[in-house]
């Protein structure tokens, strides 16, 4: 069995900042992203796209439409071997959930969740990837 406390992946995890956790929407926010990722896992699409901002409904118009898009872009995200909750910030009136994905090879995958309130609550308005930092020797 693989040790994971010595991976790259963890020791990369431990670099990355760490932000506050914004009380009560933090707890949201977090519970939104896991509940879209807990969908994907089983392919509940139709399940996950209702985690979309209105925005993104829009913009892939059906359930299908984002599941196509989220396997062929974002398979870390469609099959995770790990989640990390790393920070959440306030950026020029945004909220940005910054994630950590391990992909089954452990390579750490580590990105910016969008994350807007609507009416029916936090929704998730787009992922952006991030560069993982530089590990010297």
């Amino acid at each position: 069995m693989r040790n994971w406390l010595c991976s790259p992946a963890f020791v990369l995890m431990l670099l990355v900042p760490s932000f506050p956790a914004h009380g009560e929407d933090g707890a949201d926010i977090r519970g939104v992203i896991g509940a879209q990722i807990e969908a994907f896992t089983v392919d509940d699409f139709a399940e996950a796209f209702g985690f979309a901002s209105p925005m993104i409904r829009h913009m892939f118009q059906t359930p299908e439409n984002f599941a196509n898009m989220v396997r062929q872009g974002y398979p870390m995200i469609w099959r995770p071997g790990e989640v990390r909750y790393l920070g959440l910030r306030e950026e020029g009136g945004r909220m940005l959930q910054r994630m950590g994905f391990v992909d089954g090879e452990g390579r750490l995958h580590l990105f910016d969740y969008d994350m807007v309130r609507s009416s029916d609550g936090w929704r998730i308005n787009g992922v952006h990837p991030v560069a993982a930092p530089e590990v010297g020797a």
